[in-house]
């Protein structure tokens, strides 16, 4: 009997599709079988209304599934079929996507506000459309066996519903109720009621969520917000904040697209505009990190507590986040009052993703987005397998196969040792269940970062192709990557304003306007160098780079004179003479330490990374919704230097004039957005380009991106709206790149 092969790729397994299928199915009274393979998902139908049957399969396909591709050919039937089934699994292996974590459905959610008591405050209630999948996955192909769900047996009302194609908890892996799943309890003793009172009390709670611990209080009680800080040592870093949609419209001025984006299953942090909350959460800062409850056990906790919630990463300083119950006695004792548990383990620790919705913008890819895949542009067909590594901060890496590249999710700084052992087990962890066999091994063309000199032995060690990546090609092309730009698209203007990236001059870049594609790059504009006094501390310490940037002008001796009067100013000055630890660097980041430093008149170390860049940000912001605004001279541009000095030296002179910090902060973002844009414009005028590109951690900053986006009014634009414009994005641009080179009849430039 002739009917049709249909072959669904995508994210499509592990989201109820088989079962929707099969409902399908007998709307169409199609005959046949649908089953999971390593490719996706398979069907062999026949029937009257064929057509409509694969026509609703993309245009009704389940919430969490993403279909990319629906193929059908023409089947032969053996025999005919009397009826449509459910068939098992065939095949080991893992060319499909793994389905992310995702927050609790409508349905569950009334579930466990209901009456039945298999559910009824259950605090592990999922189904095919929410819950679970990445977090607690060992191995595929995904199943409960493969799943951290494995020693839990299901009861016989469980079973029933796993086992029907009807319900929606049909082949649900972690499906589970009060009678046989996992549960919670409270350190030193009680459940959900007793954590919210210790909240309400001003205790500090470490709460075991999906991908890690939290360390939780009231987020309105301003001594539970300070205790924290001081236990954690975090004097200033914004804290994250959980509660219902009505609680976050009482603190936020939320957009729909804030909403829309608060509601997504991935259940991201997002950041809003700020309309009131306690100083102690976000010192300075003009936007709070908001998410809504994404499991039962934090809706469970909510409704019992009846307030907002601090929710910031369980962990001790530089370290990953706790992911085991032991673990999390013995690291968090020294924080928490006590420890909200459960039983069932946590496979893999991932963060929560860091998002803003205007403009779309990912800061951190984490629970929630991956393990996701983004399609190759046009051209990158034949591809190698590849993996990329990424870099020292930030670090995150990515396979390249069949057409797809898989950005993992987020890790942190390498130079900490348990980062670092996180590192590698993602490696290994990424490997083993996408079936990667890598022929180009991918990383930055700094020699020291921790993730290069892993990738150089692994290539040695396997005979592969080792490419080296400048850091900020590697952001260019993430940037052309996200957006599909086709391998022969033709050359853009890359924007690249970031922290730090080795040059090939030997000099730190780090504010750049490359003229480039997948292939290779041109350096065409760049910020003037000046040194990074002291090296790694000029990170930390902001006051280093106003010194490095006060070289000349009328105010420079006199601002010295009075805001540096305690710092080892001459000293410094003879070290950077003789060369002594102070490379030259073109970092946009710096330039904003600088800048910031000398308009707060501000000499103190940040206590976390891009702090004194985002206090500016902020200042900025709040003198632009009053209206007030200066303006600074136009840059000069000397063989493809673009000089601070002038702008510098109007920095000093208009707080000598009296202009307000936030005024002084405007008329920066201002500068810096157009002293970019112009080379950037004058590429496309010329032709030498057809479209730019902005990349580079920089641009996280909202405002810069506006403005730099109305300067460059009329052309075509690429930014990053799914994958990070920070240093997480790197790995999948060092990818792009070193696929490119190894496409037959490519050559580098």
């Amino acid at each position: 009997m002739r009917g049709l092969r249909i072959r669904v790729r995508g994210q499509v397994q592990g989201v109820g599709f088989r079962p929707f299928v099969w409902q399908l199915a007998q709307r169409f009274d199609i005959c046949g079988e649908v089953l999971n393979d390593p490719e996706g998902v398979l069907i062999h139908g026949c029937g009257a209304q064929i057509d409509a049957f694969v026509a609703a399969i993309a245009s009704e396909a389940p919430p969490l599934a993403r279909v990319d591709a629906v193929e059908t050919r023409a089947h032969r039937f053996a025999d005919a079929p009397a009826r449509f089934e459910i068939a098992a699994s065939r095949g080991a292996g893992a060319e499909t996507r793994v389905t992310p974590d995702a927050a609790t459905c409508a349905d569950c959610l009334d579930d466990i506000r209901g009456q039945d008591p298999r559910r009824r405050s259950y605090a592990f209630t999922n189904c095919t459309h929410c819950g679970p999948r990445f977090t607690i996955l060992r191995g595929l192909p995904y199943d409960r066996a493969r799943t951290t769900m494995a020693g839990f047996e299901m009861c016989a009302d469980c079973a029933r519903e796993y086992a029907d194609p009807a319900d929606r908890r049909f082949h649900a892996q972690p499906v589970a109720c009060a009678a046989c799943g996992p549960r919670v309890w409270l350190e030193p003793s009680g459940g959900i009621a007793e954590a919210a009172q210790m909240l309400r009390d001003g205790k500090i709670l470490a709460i075991k969520g999906l991908g890690g611990f939290h360390l939780s209080c009231d987020a309105l009680n301003a001594e539970a917000v300070a205790l924290l800080r001081a236990r954690k040592r975090r004097p200033s870093k914004p804290l994250a904040l959980m509660g219902t949609l009505e609680m976050i419209r009482r603190f936020a001025q939320l957009s729909e697209a804030d909403a829309a984006l608060l509601h997504d299953p991935a259940a991201p942090i997002v950041l809003v505009e700020a309309a009131k909350m306690s100083k102690g959460i976000a010192p300075g800062m003009s936007t709070l990190g908001w998410m809504l409850p994404y499991t039962p056990l934090h809706h469970l906790l909510l409704d019992a507590f009846q307030g907002p919630l601090v929710m910031t990463s369980g962990n001790l300083s530089g370290e990953p986040q706790v992911i085991g119950n032991d673990e999390a006695r013995e690291k968090l004792a020294g924080f928490a009052d006590g420890f909200l548990m459960h039983d069932r383990d946590i496979a893999r620790r991932l963060d929560d993703s860091v998002e803003r919705a205007e403009p779309p913008m990912v800061l951190r890819r984490a629970r929630g987005r991956v393990p996701g895949t983004l399609p190759l542009p046009p051209g990158f067909d034949d591809a190698p397998q590849v993996v990329a590594y990424g870099g020292q901060m930030k670090s995150a890496l990515c396979l390249v196969k069949n057409g797809q590249a898989l950005l993992g999710h987020h890790l942190g700084e390498l130079d900490e040792a348990l980062t670092y052992d996180a590192f590698l087990q993602a490696d290994a962890d990424y490997a083993a269940l996408f079936d990667h066999a890598p022929r180009v091994v991918a990383v930055d063309s700094h020699p020291d970062f921790r993730a290069s000199r892993h990738g150089a032995d692994r290539a040695g060690a396997e005979g592969l192709t080792l490419v080296e990546v400048q850091h900020h090609h590697a952001h260019l092309a993430s940037c052309l990557a996200e957006n599909g730009w086709p391998l022969d698209g033709g050359k853009v203007a890359g924007i690249i304003l970031d922290g730090l990236g080795l040059g090939p001059d030997g000099t730190v870049w780090g504010g750049e306007v490359l003229l480039g594609d997948y292939h290779g790059y041109e350096r065409r504009a760049w910020l003037d160098p000046a040194p990074l006094i002291g090296g790694d501390a000029a990170n930390r310490e902001p006051w280093r780079n106003l010194l490095a940037r006060l070289t000349r002008g009328p105010f420079a001796d006199e601002t010295i004179g009075w805001l540096l009067a305690d710092k080892p100013v001459d000293m410094l000055r003879n070290a950077v003479a003789k060369g002594i630890n102070a490379p030259l660097s073109s970092s946009a980041g710096r330039l904003f330490d600088a800048v910031a430093a000398l308009v707060f008149q501000d000499t103190s170390a940040q206590s976390f990374e891009g702090e004194f860049a985002m206090r500016l940000e902020a200042a900025a912001l709040r003198a632009e919704a009053d209206g007030a605004a200066v303006s600074f001279d136009q840059m000069a541009v000397t063989n493809g230097e673009i000089d601070t000095a002038v702008m510098m030296h109007d920095v000093a002179a208009a707080m000598v004039a009296g202009t307000t910090p936030g005024q002084i902060a405007l008329a920066f973002h201002i500068w810096l957005a157009e002293a970019f844009a112009a080379p950037a414009r004058a590429l496309i005028d010329s032709g030498a380009a057809q479209a730019v590109a902005l990349s580079g951690g920089c641009f996280q900053n909202a405002l810069l991106l506006r403005l730099t986006l109305q300067a460059l009014d009329g052309l075509p634009v690429l930014t990053h709206s799914v994958t990070p414009v920070n240093d997480g994005g790197l790995a999948l641009g060092q990818a792009v790149i070193a696929a490119a080179w190894h496409l037959p009849g490519t050559v580098k430039r």
